[in-house]
C-alpha cells in the first residue's frame, strides 16, 4: 500500500520521484513543496517578472511531472529540477525577446507574498538589482542568479546548466563587472548616475567591489556585504 502524505515527508527525493513513476498521486506534490522556494526564487530572479517566473515555473513543473521516468539518477533530484526550470526561464526570455515587457515587481502571485525573509526588502535595492540583472544576457544573468543570489556552488550552477564550471565563473566574472556600475551606488549610499553618465573608470576613491546580496546576506537582513 503506498505510504500516506504524512510517510512522504520521510522520503528522499528519489524516493519520492520514484513513487511518483509509479503512480503515486501525491509524491511529485510532496516533492514540489519541497523544492518550490528556491525553485520560485531561481525563476524570478532570472525573469524579473512575477507573472512570468510563475509562468516559467508551471511550465517546468508540467515539464518534470511528465519526463520523471527519464530521470537516470546520475545527478540530484534538486538538479534536475533547477535545469528544467532555468530551461523554461531560458524559452520564455528568448520568446519574449520580440515583445519585451516591463518588470512588475510589486505585482503578487501565489509564490511572491512578502515574508519575514524576503530576499530584498527594501523597494528600492529590489528595484535596482532587478533592473541591472535585466541588462545581463541571459547566460550570464542566469549564471550569476544560481551562484551570487541563489548560493549554489559553482560546481552545482554547472551541473545544473551542463556547462563546465570555468564557464560558470567566466559567466559570473563577465556579469559582476557589468553590474559593478550599475550597482555601485547601493555600497557607497549615493544616488545613481544619472542616465548615459559614465562611471569614473577605475576604484576611485577605494569603494569595495558591490556584491549581489545573497541568500546569507537575505538571512541577516538584506546587507548587500
Amino acid at each position: 500500500m503506498p505510504p500516506q502524505r504524512a510517510d512522504l515527508t520521510l522520503l528522499d527525493d528519489r524516493a519520492l520521484l520514484a513513487r511518483h513513476v509509479e503512480g503515486d498521486g501525491d509524491a511529485f506534490g510532496e516533492l514540489f513543496r519541497r523544492h518550490r522556494d528556491r525553485l520560485w526564487a531561481v525563476a524570478l530572479r532570472t525573469l524579473s517578472d512575477p507573472e512570468e517566473a510563475a509562468d516559467a515555473l508551471q511550465d517546468a513543473m508540467i515539464s518534470a511531472y511528465r519526463a520523471a521516468g527519464s530521470f537516470r539518477g546520475d545527478s540530484a533530484v534538486t538538479t534536475w529540477l533547477h535545469r528544467v526550470v532555468v530551461n523554461a526561464c531560458l524559452d520564455r526570455m528568448r520568446r519574449r525577446t520580440s515583445r519585451p515587457t516591463v518588470p512588475l515587481p510589486e505585482v503578487e502571485t501565489e509564490y511572491a507574498r512578502p515574508t519575514a525573509t524576503d530576499d530584498i526588502a527594501n523597494t528600492d535595492l529590489r528595484l535596482a538589482l532587478q533592473s541591472a540583472l535585466a541588462t545581463l544576457p541571459e547566460e550570464q544573468r542566469v549564471a550569476l542568479v544560481l551562484v551570487d543570489v541563489e548560493g549554489y556552488s559553482v560546481e552545482e550552477t554547472a551541473r545544473t546548466l551542463g556547462v563546465a564550471p570555468g564557464t560558470v565563473k567566466s559567466r559570473c566574472a563577465r556579469a559582476r563587472a557589468k553590474l559593478l556600475p550599475l550597482l555601485r551606488h547601493l555600497r557607497e549610499g549615493n544616488p545613481p548616475p544619472p542616465a548615459g553618465k559614465a562611471e569614473p573608470s577605475g576604484n576611485q576613491g577605494g569603494a569595495a567591489r558591490v556584491k549581489v546580496p545573497t541568500r546569507q546576506d537575505r538571512r541577516e537582513g538584506g546587507r548587500a556585504g
